[in-house]
C-alpha cells in the first residue's frame, strides 16, 4: 500500500553523506526531499576538504618557486596575492556545490533551502511547514568547537579561514590535530609567522609516533613556532587591534587567532528529542550498526554521529542507508582499516595500526622502515626527509600498518591501504618489482 506521508525519506542536511543518502534512494523509486540551511555540499565540499587541498596546494609554490633556481628556473620578483588565491578557491566550492545541486535535481530529489527541525517520529517543520515522511535521516554533520575562555569571541575557525580579508602578520593556532597543522603550514608558507599552541604535549594524537614527531621537527625547522601544555586563559583585544593571549608560562601576542579544537556534532536545537532520539554526552546521534537510532523511523550517517569524521565514511554510510532501507541490498559499513592523511607541509598519512597498537595487540612485531631524502629535495638542496614504515605482524609475516611521511604520501598510501586492508604479507610486497626512479619504490625495498 502506498504511503499516506509527503515523502518516503526525508533527509536533513545536504552534505556529502545526506547527497549520496537522497540521490540512491530516489534511484532506488523512492520519493525524497533534502533539508540544507547553508549551502548545498556540506563541510567537505565548502568550507573543508576541497578548498582546504586548494590552498595547500597555492602554498606549495612557496617552496616550489625557492626550489626552481636550482633546477636551472629564474623566477623573477615572484609574489603572492591572497585575494586571487581566495577568490579563485571560493569560486571553485560555488561551481562544486552547483553541481550537488544538479546531481539532486537529476535524481527528482525536492530541495528545501532551509532549517529543518525534527517534530515526532514521522515529522518536521520546514519554515513554517509541517512535513511528514515515512522515514527522516539526520545527516547535520559537525560545526568547530569554540573553547569558552574570555575573549575566544575574537578568534576565527577554520570556517572563516578561507574567507579572510587579508593575511594577518602574525598568527597564533590553538589546537593539535590535523585542521591546526594544515592551516598553520599553509599560513606559514604564505608568509605569515605562525605559532601552534596546544593543551597537551603531542599533537596527531592517533598517528604513529615516528611519523608525527618527523612532521614536528621538519615544521619547527620551517619557522613554525610549538607552544606545548599551554591552554589558553583569556584573550584580550587591545587598542591597536592586536590580540594578546594569555597562557599559563606567558602571553603572547599576534594579530589572528584560529581555533582548531575539534569538532560538535550539530545536534542543536534538531528537535531530536520530540522523537525519542538519544544523543549521547558528546552531542552525537546514537546509531545502530545499520545507522538507526533508537527511534526506529529515524537513522543518522555522518560526522553528527561522530563514529569516524571522514568524508568518505559519510558518504558509505550514506550509501548503505539507502541500499539497505530502500533498495532491499542489506549493507553495513566496516569500519577497519581505514586510511587518512593530513595535508601538513609535507603531507603524512597513515593506514591499520599504528607501531605502538601493533605492539600492544600481536607483542612480536617487525617494523620496517625507509628514511631518505627524496631525489627533488636532494638537487634543490632542500634538506628535508621522508619517513616511510610498514608494521608487519611478525608471526604471520601480515602488513597491519603502514604510515608515511613526505611528498604526495597521501597519494601513495592509498594504493599502499589495499595491501593493508587486504591482509598481504610483507613476502608479497618484496616479490614486487620497483619503478624506478621513484619515492615509492621504496616500499617494495624495505628491509
Amino acid at each position: 500500500m502506498a504511503s499516506q506521508r509527503d515523502y518516503d525519506l526525508f533527509v536533513i542536511g545536504a552534505g556529502s553523506g545526506g547527497v549520496r543518502a537522497a540521490r540512491v534512494a530516489a534511484a532506488h523509486g523512492a520519493k525524497v526531499a533534502i533539508a540544507e540551511e547553508h549551502r548545498i555540499g556540506g563541510t567537505c565540499v565548502i568550507r573543508g576538504c576541497v578548498p582546504k587541498k586548494l590552498l595547500v596546494y597555492g602554498a606549495h609554490f612557496a617552496e616550489d618557486l625557492e626550489d626552481a633556481r636550482r633546477f636551472g628556473w629564474h623566477v623573477q620578483d615572484a609574489k603572492f596575492d591572497w585575494p586571487t588565491l581566495r577568490d579563485n578557491v571560493l569560486a571553485e566550492v560555488t561551481r562544486l556545490s552547483g553541481l550537488y545541486t544538479q546531481t539532486l535535481d537529476n535524481n527528482k530529489v525536492k530541495i528545501f533551502t532551509q532549517r529543518a527541525v525534527v517534530t515526532g517520529a514521522h515529522s518536521v517543520r520546514v519554515g513554517d511547514r509541517e512535513i511528514t515522511s515515512d522515514v527522516i535521516l539526520i545527516a547535520t554533520g559537525a560545526r568547530p568547537h569554540v573553547p569558552s575562555a574570555p575573549g575566544c569571541e575574537y578568534g576565527i575557525t577554520s570556517n572563516e579561514a578561507f574567507h579572510l580579508e587579508q593575511l594577518p602578520r602574525r598568527m597564533l593556532i590553538s589546537g593539535g590535530g590535523y585542521i591546526a597543522n594544515e592551516f598553520a603550514g599553509v599560513f606559514n608558507e604564505l608568509g605569515v609567522k605562525v605559532t601552534l599552541v596546544n593543551r597537551s604535549d603531542v599533537i596527531l594524537r592517533g598517528y604513529d609516533a615516528q611519523i608525527r614527531d618527523r612532521l614536528l621537527q621538519i615544521s619547527m625547522i620551517k619557522g613554525i613556532q610549538f607552544l606545548f601544555n599551554s591552554p589558553i586563559e583569556k584573550i584580550v583585544k587591545e587598542a591597536s587591534g592586536a590580540l594578546t593571549v594569555h597562557m599559563p608560562d606567558g602571553p603572547v601576542e599576534c594579530d589572528a587567532v584560529m581555533f582548531a579544537t575539534g569538532r560538535v556534532p550539530n545536534t542543536d536545537g534538531l528537535g531530536l528529542e520530540s522523537a525519542g532520539v538519544e544523543i549521547d554526552s558528546k552531542g552525537a546521534v546514537r546509531v545502530d550498526d545499520e545507522s538507526r537510532t533508537t527511534c526506529p523511523s529515524i537513522y543518522a550517517v555522518g560526522d553528527v554521529t561522530n563514529r569516524v569524521q571522514l568524508t568518505p565514511v559519510a558518504i558509505r554510510e550514506g550509501q548503505a542507508f539507502a541500499d539497505t532501507v530502500f533498495g532491499n541490498k542489506p549493507t553495513k559499513v566496516d569500519y577497519n582499516c581505514i586510511g587518512s592523511a593530513v595535508f601538513s607541509h609535507p603531507p603524512l598519512a597513515g593506514v591499520g595500526l599504528t607501531e605502538g597498537d601493533a605492539r600492544n595487540k600481536y607483542g612480536a612485531v617487525k617494523v620496517y622502515t625507509a628514511d631518505f631524502r627524496p631525489m627533488k629535495n636532494v638537487l634543490a638542496a632542500r634538506n628535508e626527509r621522508a619517513l616511510y614504515k610498514i608494521v608487519v605482524d611478525a608471526a604471520s609475516d601480515r602488513i597491519v600498518g603502514a604510515h608515511m611521511i613526505g611528498p604526495d604520501a597521501p597519494e601513495i598510501l592509498q594504493v599502499l591501504a589495499i595491501a593493508v586492508k587486504a591482509g598481504l604479507r610483507k613476502s608479497q610486497l618484496d616479490e614486487v618489482v620497483a619503478i624506478h626512479p621513484t619515492m615509492a619504490e621504496e616500499l617494495v625495498l624495505l628491509k
